[in-house]
This record gives C-alpha cells, structure tokens and sequence, in this order.
C-alpha cells in the first residue's frame, strides 16, 4: 500500500509563529496563560499545559502574569481588559486574521454596514466582528446572506478558513442587498492551496485520512473536500484512532494535515498506516 502525503500537511504560517511564541513564553517560566487553546490541537494544548501554561475562559480573575493571544485572536473588548489589567501580552494573533478585524474596524468606521462569512460560533470570526463599530452580521452561506436586510454599503469580509467558493456565492448574493460593495478576500492563501491539494490528492487515492483537531474548522473542511471527491475518508486525531478495517483493498492512501496539526502526529499517523500494512501483508 503506497502511502502519499499531500506537500503542504501541517503547520501553516500563522499557527508556527503561534505555538513558537507559546513556548518560548513558557520557557520563561512565571505565570503564563492562554486566553482559549492557542491553536485547536488538543495535543499542543496538552504539552504547553504540561510546561505550566494554563488555558482560560475569560480574564476575569487573572490580575497578574503573563497572557498569550491565541492565533484565532480574541475580542477587542479582552485585548482592552488584557493592557488595563497590565497584563504582559504576548499577542500571537495570525497576521491574516489581524488583518481582517483590521478591515472590519476600517469599514465601520466609513459607513459600511459590515458582513463576515464564516462561524458565527468560531473564535476567531467572534473576534473579527467584535472590531465592528456600527452594523455587523455573519453569514455561514449564501441562503444566509438572502436573508440579509436591504444596505446602502455592504463591507465584506471573510473568516480566513473559509472557501473561496463559499464567499464569492456570498458576495453574489450581497450585490442584491447593497448600492455601493467593498469586499476584501481575507481568506488565508494556505487555506486555499491546502483545500486544493487535498482535492487533488482525493482524485487519485482509493481512501484519504485527514489528521487534526475535531474542533478545527480548517480541518473540518479538508474533510468535507476530500469526502466530496472521495467517499473514503476519515477525519482522526491520532494516529491511535486509525482503523484497520479503513485499508481493506487500498493500494494508495492519501494523508493530509489540517493547520493546528504538528508534525509529530503526522509522523505517527503515517508510521501506523505503515505497520497497518505490513500486518496485513503477513
């Protein structure tokens, strides 16, 4: 059985330079927390929280100590409470989801009514519309955004795990609500070569096993891709999860990583997938 792992498995820019500052935050020593999981990788959370850093709901009783920043980013309103407080902040927000409350605060500010394609219940699109200053609504699809009111101008932005897809049928349906539209394509380009190469890689593959956080939206959606083109696909954590059942038949399996997912796991899901093999050879 031929194992193919897709180029870009893994780590992309935004969560590397995150879990990087993480650590060397850790390696510190001192009181360190975490304002929600740094990434959604139970496994990173885990190891970060065996060097002393906590994970918190809400800044309410921290009053001292070192805050890390997710890389989803948080509301303005706890970056605000954050600096009062006199917290040290280590701020390992993605650049690209920066960016996006950026342009955000940007369109409120000259009059746009603002909307943002994405989860209305994922952490980071919470922080993205909390630097909204008038108007703001999500939309998870274009059925949702028919249901927009009628606008003067419409502000769009995207949650940067989305699919290009989805936002330009978004945009479209928001050129029947607004006179005058701005849209700023702030999905993540790693996003979208990912999505990309899984689809690729789906085509060619009797099975295709996904790897990363079940609450990871990247990776949620790799798995949608992938099972789109291949109904053979399953979505895991560890590599402790794999199924042998999954490669009966198999000659070529398709792996592929979602952003929050480390490079070690990969490794031990791909060294299991293996073993799984020569067990089935004997």
């Amino acid at each position: 059985m031929e194992i193919v792992l897709a180029k870009r498995a893994g780590f992309c820019f935004g969560v590397k330079r995150a879990t990087q500052m993480a650590f060397e935050a850790a390696d510190k020593g001192g009181a360190t927390f975490t304002l929600g999981p740094i990434i959604h990788s139970p496994q990173v959370v885990q190891k970060l929280e065996g060097m002393g850093v906590k994970v918190l709901k809400t800044l309410e009783n921290l009053n001292d100590g070192t805050i890390i920043i997710r890389s989803h980013g948080v509301t303005s309103e706890e970056l605000e409470e954050a600096a009062r407080k006199e917290l040290e902040i280590v701020d390992a927000t993605c650049p690209f989801v920066k960016k996006a409350q950026e342009h955000v605060k940007r369109l409120s500010q000259t009059g746009y009514d603002v909307v943002v394609v994405g989860d209305a219940d994922h952490p980071e699109v919470q922080g993205i519309v909390s630097y909204a200053e008038g108007k703001v609504f999500v939309v998870g699809s274009w059925e949702e955004a028919a249901r927009l009111p009628k606008m003067k101008k419409v502000g769009i932005v995207a949650q940067t795990t989305q699919s290009f897809e989805n936002l330009k049928h978004v945009v479209l349906e928001c050129l029947m609500k607004g006179g005058e539209i701005r849209v700023f394509n702030t999905i993540c380009d790693a996003t979208a070569v990912r999505q990309e190469e899984a689809k690729s890689l789906a085509r060619e593959v009797d099975c295709m096993v996904v790897i990363g956080g079940y609450n990871s939206a990247n990776t949620k959606r790799l798995a949608e891709v992938c099972t789109e083109l291949q109904p053979r696909t399953h979505q895991i954590e560890t590599a402790q999860e794999l199924d042998p059942a999954w490669f009966v038949g198999v000659n070529r399996v398709g792996v592929t990583a979602g952003a929050s997912t480390p490079k070690w796991l990969i490794d031990e899901v791909i060294d299991r997938i293996a073993a799984l093999d020569v067990e089935k050879k004997d």
